[in-house]
């Protein structure tokens, strides 16, 4: 199975791939490491940035879609574009979606450690959480 993990910060959706298959993790190639939502964000431009993503979700035939949930309110507060980004990629067509809280994403990580440390497999530092929530997906199975 092939799950697009899901961060996002600010203007920017930042996506990492993880498959698993027999047991084994791999870290598929992809073109992209962020799609970016111009600072304007007209309808022009969500509506862009909601064919991109499809797009890309088609060409590397991901089964599942998962985001890291933001919180609503308090001082990690999610911004209003990013909730906006959140429901143009909920809102694609034939495309499964979910949201994973950080605590859910935690308690992943301390019911199944990751195998190797983050810093060894090639992704760039932006990309940690785009690989938690991918990985917790994976181990939580749904």
């Amino acid at each position: 199975m092939k799950i697009c993990g899901v961060e996002l910060t600010g203007n920017d959706a930042v996506v990492c791939l993880l498959s698993l298959e027999d047991q084994q993790f791999t870290l598929p190639e992809c073109r992209v490491r962020k799609l970016t939502l111009p600072k304007d964000h007209s309808r022009d431009d969500l509506q862009k940035f909601q064919a991109t993503f499809a797009k890309l979700m088609v060409d590397y035939q991901i089964d599942k879609v998962v985001i890291r949930e933001r919180m609503s309110k308090g001082k990690f507060a999610g911004g209003a574009v990013g909730f906006k980004l959140e429901a143009a990629i909920q809102l694609i067509a034939d495309t499964a979606v979910s949201t994973y809280s950080p605590q859910a994403i935690k308690q992943a990580l301390v019911d199944h450690p990751l195998p190797i440390p983050f810093s060894e497999t090639g992704l760039k530092s932006f990309q940690e959480a785009a690989f938690t929530v991918a990985y917790a997906a994976h181990m939580l199975k749904s």
